[in-house]
């Protein structure tokens, strides 16, 4: 309809560092088609010439390419799972300083939540949290730390009351929180990866990836996490080949690394 794909995969490689032969392609292009008509644009290529010539249409290409759903204790059971036993038995293995990268970011609930959930645990002058994210924009959102409502839903009670500020009808993470995440931006197809892992937390992302760029994925995970260092992946998802990636399944969302 928009001409030729597989050249303006190469155009936006070429422009973006994004290789979208590693998303599902009926589905991504279905996603591009359909913001290239909101656009107005003709065709694939002059698309490309719109990104290179308006900046914010480039943000906003960049940031309809990354999946930005996100919530604070997303999944809340998984969440106590990580309480009751991953965290007390990593801090029994490796002590208080433990390196968590929260893989995949978004809008930074989810590292936000690890410092909180940690926080039961560890002084929060002793957590760190890196965070990564293809999408700059979805970044400096992170970095604000302002929410709605609904994204709070999962949010301990006590917290909500004491790292939450209301600000109209949205909500301000305190700094106190926002200080311990190291944000950066990070591809995961093609950057390198943080080493010495003792917990990676990487979830409802790869549902997106070829079963290819999937496996290539959780096999770098693994040698970025320390031995016994687990990975916590989402609830829309699965790792078929665990135990060849190197992975135990201590429990249907966290892996082990042997």
């Amino acid at each position: 309809m928009f001409g030729d794909y597989e050249k303006f995969k190469k155009d936006v490689y070429q422009l973006t560092k994004i290789d979208l032969n590693a998303y599902k392609e009926r589905q991504m292009k279905r996603r591009i088609d359909s913001l290239i008509t909101k656009n107005k644009a003709k065709n694939y290529d002059e698309y490309v010439t719109m990104l290179k010539k308006d900046k914010e249409k480039f943000e906003q290409f960049v940031g309809f390419l990354t999946i930005n759903v996100s919530e604070f204790y997303r999944n809340p059971d998984q969440w106590k799972l990580l309480e009751k036993e991953v965290f007390p038995e990593l801090i029994e293995k490796y002590g208080n300083r433990l390196k968590i990268w929260s893989a995949a970011c978004s809008t930074g609930d989810e590292p936000y939540s690890l410092v909180m959930a940690l926080s039961k645990f560890l002084p929060i002058s002793q957590i760190k949290i890196i965070a990564t994210d293809i999408d700059k924009q979805i970044l400096d959102t992170a970095r604000m730390g302002l929410y709605a409502e609904k994204s709070l839903a999962a949010v301990p009670s006590e917290f909500k009351s004491k790292y939450f500020t209301k600000v109209g009808s949205s909500y301000k993470i305190a700094d106190e929180i926002k200080a311990r995440v190291e944000f950066k931006q990070h591809d995961l197809l093609k950057d390198p990866y943080p080493t010495g892992c003792h917990l990676i937390v990487c979830r409802n992302v790869l549902i997106y990836f070829t079963e290819e760029a999937k496996e290539e994925v959780y096999r770098r995970f693994n040698n970025s996490l320390v031995q016994g260092g687990v990975l916590f992946i989402g609830s829309t998802e699965q790792i078929m080949s665990y135990r060849e990636l190197n992975y135990q399944r201590n429990h249907s969302f966290f892996f082990q690394k042997l």
